[in-house]
């Protein structure tokens, strides 16, 4: 979708109408990004959480790029694994299947309410009632599921069996036993009070208020590990974005400590070299793709070998220069391919503002604090997250996200914010669109509507759409290859916003997640 004043592009339509009424309201592009932002809680109520956590990047007209970092934080003192809410349940994507941890134990310190105020304080321009007021009425009167999210009710029903309060999230037919289907209209007056009330007492009433002590109270009772202390002293973080350039194009990254961004600008160093046009022949495509995997791969490896240069800021320039490159290069499999031949919204304004934000609840630990409508999120039991393995955080610290909220500025001079969810996937997904449109010099419909490829581990994931003769060259290469028969929400859903050098903004949402554009 084209524009001429501002555009926005999420995971779900009324997100996106959110965001677009605050544009209409004169709101700037953050206004729109954290009206849009509350609305997710209200659509995409198992994404996204005002109890989940997230990174806004931020480019203010004529400013310089900057991250707001409000991702979840580890408890400051564990508790003994026998006392833990802590048990598996498994997500079945029909192609394939994976394994989440939920319960009380499972729940980190929640970041998004906190960022909300902190971002609306910096970068608003509109009263936060007014900013939220979109979602509140969403609330009240209710949402249409859409397919896409009675699909997500479906693959997460384990979670929603859990209480009849995560039912009430996706239903609220009265004795329902099941999420709403497609078309029925789900409400939520309990969140809407919970915002109306987030608005009228500030932050502190989340952190420290009813919400809080209620909890404490069933974290201390339930096994759960999140204290007073560690409510209180939860903190916004401000970052420098990670600044690389490639491909006749610069980006902007979420910076260490999270991962997520170091890998898509090391892999996209490592791809520098292909410098070819649009793909041609079968063999030209081949080569690319083959190229592609060996970049994830290589960025795979890169993070089980030095996990704590991904950490730091020196550390991760470092990863970039050439003679590391090249030292990676020489390793990557193939050998010859590098001769030189989780919910996402993104928001641009008419004044040159941009705004990418991604949040996420994980999938949710199943429990809901008891009258707010908010479920609490679940990091501590993602795996992506805890690489390490399962209890072994550092108390007290932000955990590293793979998310990946992004600007750049195109060969052609479009300004663009993306992003995605899609756990260990994001940064595949990211990375692929950047090189459909800056190394292929695609449209960005065509570069986000392009099949994917995800590599973890040994096991290649396959989307459906390439060549047969692709498909055959890359298990050549990657025996253990996993084909999936059409295009997936495994591999991620990334929304884009562009503003032309004419000032003109397109807009496009991945329809693999049900993404709209307004």
């Amino acid at each position: 979708m084209s524009a001429t004043k501002g555009i926005v592009a999420s995971g779900h339509p009324e997100t996106s109408a959110a965001g677009r009424a605050l544009l209409d309201a004169g709101g700037n592009a953050f206004d729109a990004a954290l009206g849009a932002l509350c609305a997710a809680t209200v659509c995409e109520p198992l994404l996204t959480s005002l109890a989940g956590g997230g990174y806004l990047m931020a480019r203010p007209a004529g400013g310089e790029p900057i991250l707001f970092d409000f991702f979840v934080q580890t408890p400051g003192r564990p508790r003994p694994e026998a006392e833990l809410d802590f048990h598996p349940i498994l997500a079945d994507f029909g192609a394939a299947s994976q394994e989440f941890h939920v319960g009380l134990g499972a729940a980190a310190v929640p970041g998004v309410a906190a960022g909300l105020f902190d971002v609306h304080e910096a970068l608003g321009s509109l009263p936060l009632d007014v900013v939220v007021g979109p979602a509140v009425a969403l609330a009240r009167q209710g949402v249409e599921t859409t397919a896409y999210q009675a699909w997500i009710s479906d693959i997460l029903r384990p979670i929603l069996a859990l209480s009849p309060e995560t039912l009430a999230l996706v239903t609220d037919e009265p004795g329902a036993t099941a999420p709403a289907p497609a078309g029925q209209r789900v409400r939520r007056p309990d969140l809407a009070d919970t915002l109306e009330a987030l608005v009228r007492e500030g932050r502190d009433w989340f952190y420290q208020g009813e919400p809080a002590r209620q909890l404490l109270a069933d974290c201390a009772d339930r096994g759960g590990q999140l204290s007073a202390d560690d409510l209180a002293a939860y903190r916004v973080l401000r970052r420098v974005p990670l600044h690389t350039a490639g491909f006749g194009a610069e980006f902007w990254f979420n910076p260490p400590p999270s991962p997520g961004g170091s890998l898509v600008a090391f892999a996209l160093a490592l791809l520098e070299p292909l410098r070819a046009g649009p793909d041609g022949s079968a063999g030209n495509r081949t080569v690319q793709n083959l190229a592609v995997v060996s970049a994830m791969d290589a960025a795979n490896r890169l993070r089980a070998r030095s996990p704590d240069r991904l950490f730091d800021g020196g550390g991760a320039q470092d990863l970039l220069a050439e003679s590391q490159l090249e030292a990676w290069r020489a390793l990557a499999r193939p050998q010859d391919l590098f001769s030189r031949g989780t919910t996402h919204l993104s928001v641009a304004d008419e004044h040159g503002n941009l705004a990418a934000i991604t949040t996420s609840n994980g999938e949710g630990c199943g429990y809901v604090i008891p009258g707010t409508g908010v479920m609490v999120n679940n990091m501590l039991g993602e795996e992506d997250l805890n690489p390490g393995g399962f209890h072994r955080w550092t108390p007290g610290t932000r955990l590293a996200s793979m998310m990946c909220p992004t600007l750049a500025r195109l060969p052609n001079g479009d300004e663009i914010a993306l992003g995605t969810g899609g756990s260990n996937r994001i940064r595949s997904a990211v990375l692929q669109v950047l090189l459909k449109l800056c190394a292929q010099r695609l449209p960005l419909e065509a570069a986000i509507d392009a099949p994917r490829l995800h590599l973890e581990g040994e096991r290649l994931s396959v989307e459906g759409g390439f060549d047969a003769s692709v498909v055959s060259a890359l298990r050549s290469h990657w025996p253990d290859l996993h084909e999936w028969p059409e295009r997936n929400l495994f591999f991620g859903g990334v929304n884009a916003v562009t503003r032309g050098p004419d000032g003109r903004f397109h807009g496009v949402g991945d329809p693999r997640r049900g993404g709209a554009v307004a």
